[in-house]
């Protein structure tokens, strides 16, 4: 069963009938509730919505470019991710008025309309450079936390194949290279955390983080368990299923897939939840977070978390909102659906096969999979990639297309406006 989309559909639904009024600084308006949370068993399919098609290649590459560390949308734009265009653009009008206000009339920059800025952005690199930058926003953080003590320096040594910990105040912290560091030593640590709010540089950012953070936490897997994930990597070898504990396989053995020893979560923390068009991507790409760091470290991707702050939907998305909600088909509609499900002939025939007997076509609507429901959700996909790592130079040399999405099926696009 997809829980995942219910869950999303009821969240939708939570703060269409409880949500309050709120003014905004995009003047956009919004209802919002305040302190939520989304839970899912990555075991149970990869977290990417159903009730509408998703962008899957924009999430990869958004995640992507923040593990890259980098701040300047040309690579996004680059790889047809326009996500962060508007905040890059408006950014630009904001520094266009700062010269016009420090410097005579005839020193105003041109101003360009967003399609000609983002243009400019692709065949420019001296624009791009300039203009393209957001400040140190996430990938800065997670790559390049800058602290405020000077003139203490700590090289990074590899010990035992890993990286230790990358201490460096001047030339700032990689967070990402010590959580992986953490959990190949240290496991059952407290301590395993990312964060992306720099209350030091947040000024300099031209939007604070909304998904301020992220934790993960480690368990051991039980020797069934372990067993389990064994023969599934290896029933073709023609095994029967029989878990003795008592005359356990050789986990560890290379002969097979070696089977990982533990399971790993991650939870994020989100201060402002775009519900309709950030939310559905934020789970998605901390969903694949948690898969790229679980294959980095050998464990099994076990529960993806959000805590969700102001949960709000813009007033311009709330009849989208209604649509992706659902409701139910009218039995007129549902029988619509298996005609042309069946076909007319064929549809017809079983009606006059059936009435002699006083039956119905109940059966039907099961076997053709009617949907009771207009945003009914599809079974949750899978995720396919190879071993990528996240930390040293390798990191640059991610490919997008390495992340597949098999077996998605999902309903239509649903179109709403971003507000910037």
């Amino acid at each position: 069963m997809n829980n995942l989309d219910k869950q999303y559909q009821d969240l939708l639904q939570d703060i269409l009938d409880n949500g309050v009024e709120k003014k905004d600084r995009t003047g956009t308006g919004t209802i919002s509730v305040f302190g939520r949370q989304i839970r899912h068993k990555m075991s149970e399919g990869f977290p990417l919505l159903t009730t509408k098609k998703m962008p899957w290649k924009s999430i990869v590459t958004e995640l992507l470019w923040f593990l890259q560390g980098n701040t300047n949308i040309k690579w996004l734009v680059d790889n047809g991710c326009n996500i962060w265009n508007g905040d890059a653009y408006k950014n630009y009008l904001i520094e266009c008025d700062k010269i016009v206000k420090s410097h005579s009339f005839s020193d105003e920059p041109e101003r360009f309309t967003q399609e000609e800025f983002i243009n400019n952005i692709k065949t420019d690199d001296e624009f791009a450079k300039k203009w393209g930058e957001l400040g140190p926003i996430y990938g800065k953080q997670w790559r390049d936390w800058k602290g405020f003590r000077h003139g203490w320096h700590d090289v990074a040594k590899v010990i035992d194949g890993s990286i230790e910990p990358h201490i460096d105040w001047l030339n700032g912290i990689d967070q990402i290279t010590n959580l992986i560091y953490d959990l190949k030593t240290n496991p059952d640590s407290r301590r395993l955390m990312v964060n992306a709010w720099n209350v030091g540089e947040l000024d300099q950012m031209v939007l604070p983080p909304c998904h301020y953070g992220f934790q993960v936490y480690t368990t051991e897997l039980s020797d069934l368990r372990r067993y389990n994930i064994w023969f599934n990597n290896n029933y073709e070898t023609g095994m029967e299923r029989f878990f003795d504990p008592n005359n356990l396989p050789d986990f560890d053995n290379s002969y097979y897939v070696p089977t990982p020893k533990r399971a790993i979560s991650l939870m994020w923390n989100q201060r402002s939840v775009d519900t309709f068009l950030g939310l559905p991507f934020n789970i998605a790409s901390y969903g694949l977070l948690l898969e790229i760091i679980a294959k980095e470290v050998n464990m099994i991707p076990d529960e993806l978390i959000g805590n969700l702050g102001d949960v709000h939907l813009y007033t311009n998305h709330i009849e989208q909102a209604k649509e992706q909600i659902g409701r139910k088909y009218t039995h007129e509609e549902r029988t619509e659906l298996l005609k042309q499900a069946m076909g007319e002939e064929n549809y017809n025939k079983s009606v006059d096969e059936l009435m002699p007997f006083g039956g119905g076509l109940s059966e039907y609507y099961d076997s053709y999979k009617i949907p009771y429901k207009t945003r009914e959700p599809y079974k949750l996909p899978s995720l396919k990639f190879s071993p990528c790592p996240i930390t040293g130079i390798d990191m640059e040399y991610q490919s997008i297309a390495q992340f597949q999405i098999e077996n998605y099926e999902s309903h239509p696009v649903i179109k709403a406006p971003l507000s910037n």
